[in-house]
């Protein structure tokens, strides 16, 4: 089921739901998953075990992006990483804002250094997570992506316009599914007043900010494949 290749599809809209189930993966890794646990955190600290929701299902046709997700403890989710993700079945599937100036250049975090991956750059984003179920079961990943881009870079719903449609960026085991966030103000203006939310922040998950203006500025040392193929499809089509 893993594909290496990475597809991006355009849709309107995307629909999110929560499965309660239990991951066999974890349950028949519980030790591996502890030992692995103890050893993250005594290297990062700050590292917090929440329960988060992995994606278990997606499909994309007519226009609609479905999905489901199951719950599962964040040590879990980090165990199956660092064994290299053997459970084929699964994904980590969260919504990000593809955060851009009035002229178009992209704004991306640089992950701080206490953080899981840090020094990486990618858009704000984060796994979901319990408070993004819904009546229903239904998972709210719009909230989510506003959420995430405001506790990361500190800026609230008045300084950004959030597209209706989504951008679904596969490269499993790794779904983006995207909106474009944009500013009214340059994307050089935003970064620096980002740099100066985030220095005023208790705990900063973003060390700084980098501005993508175009194909040469992606940095394939520092963005993972999704983020990079992402940037090249959006230049291409301007």
């Amino acid at each position: 089921m893993i594909d290496r290749a990475v597809s991006i599809t355009r849709v309107a809209a995307v629909e999110a739901h929560h499965d309660s189930r239990v991951w066999p993966w974890a349950e028949a890794n519980r030790a591996a998953i502890a030992t692995n646990w103890q050893r993250r955190i005594a290297d990062k600290p700050r590292m917090f075990n929440g329960r988060v929701l992995l994606l278990c299902d997606l499909s994309v046709d007519e226009d609609v992006c479905r999905s489901r997700y199951f719950e599962t403890d964040y040590a879990d989710f980090i165990g199956w990483i660092d064994a290299g993700y053997p459970d084929p079945g699964v994904a980590n599937g969260f919504a990000m804002g593809a955060l851009r100036g009035s002229d178009g250049a992209y704004i991306c975090g640089v992950m701080g250094d206490h953080t899981v991956n840090a020094g990486r750059v990618y858009f704000a984003a984060g796994t979901p997570d319990q408070s993004d179920i819904r009546q229903g079961g239904r998972v709210d990943l719009a909230t989510s992506l506003t959420r995430e881009l405001t506790e990361e870079t500190g800026l609230v719903a008045a300084d950004f316009e959030v597209a209706d449609d989504w951008i679904v960026v596969q490269h499993w085991p790794t779904v983006a599914l995207m909106r474009h966030v944009t500013l009214a103000v340059t994307a050089e203006v935003g970064a620096e007043r980002i740099r100066g939310l985030i220095k005023q922040q208790d705990d900063q998950e973003l060390s700084d900010v980098v501005v993508v203006r175009g194909p040469d500025d992606i940095n394939p040392g520092t963005m993972p494949l999704y983020l990079q193929s992402f940037f090249r499809w959006s230049f291409a089509q301007r």
